[in-house]
């Protein structure tokens, strides 16, 4: 399947990616630990975020988009959407992004606080870091903050 569409020359995502706040991960590492501590609660045991909103976009977030973490003021993360669950509580309907159990670390990109979920395009996604790297120091929050508001990250 195609992930792109040339439109007037440009080639153009026909995807979209989720941009969402994770509350109380301090990193990366602790946003993995909490969705596998959670994930044999499923029978399928893939991680779930449960939002109250249906993305109204579904048909262009399935065709490859991700949803991407923001971690102390900072993009850090994205995982793949694999599919939206709808979850009733309390006689509402909710719907439960269905995650690929494969966290991808991205180059940090610093976001304001917001509520919710927002769409992110493609082109302004952070590239995934390389794997190669997993196993590299990280940098202090501060510092990494610091370093991607002058454009070195």
């Amino acid at each position: 399947m195609s992930q792109t569409n040339t439109i007037l020359g440009e080639t153009v995502a026909r995807f979209v990616n989720l941009l969402k706040l994770s509350v109380g991960s301090e990193s990366v590492d602790t946003l993995r630990a909490w969705q596998a501590s959670r994930r044999p609660l499923y029978d399928d045991g893939l991680p779930r975020h449960v939002t109250r909103m249906w993305p109204k976009r579904e048909s262009e977030l399935l065709d490859g988009g991700s949803i991407y973490w923001v971690i102390k003021g900072q993009i850090q993360a994205r995982q793949r959407v694999v599919r939206l669950d709808e979850v009733m509580h309390d006689g509402i309907r909710h719907c439960a992004l269905v995650l690929d159990p494969e966290v991808h670390a991205t180059a940090t990109s610093p976001r304001r606080p917001f509520q919710g979920w927002r769409y992110l395009d493609p082109k302004d996604a952070p590239p995934d870091l390389s794997k190669t790297r997993t196993g590299d120091d990280t940098l202090p929050a501060d510092l990494s903050k610091a370093l991607a508001d002058i454009g070195v990250l």
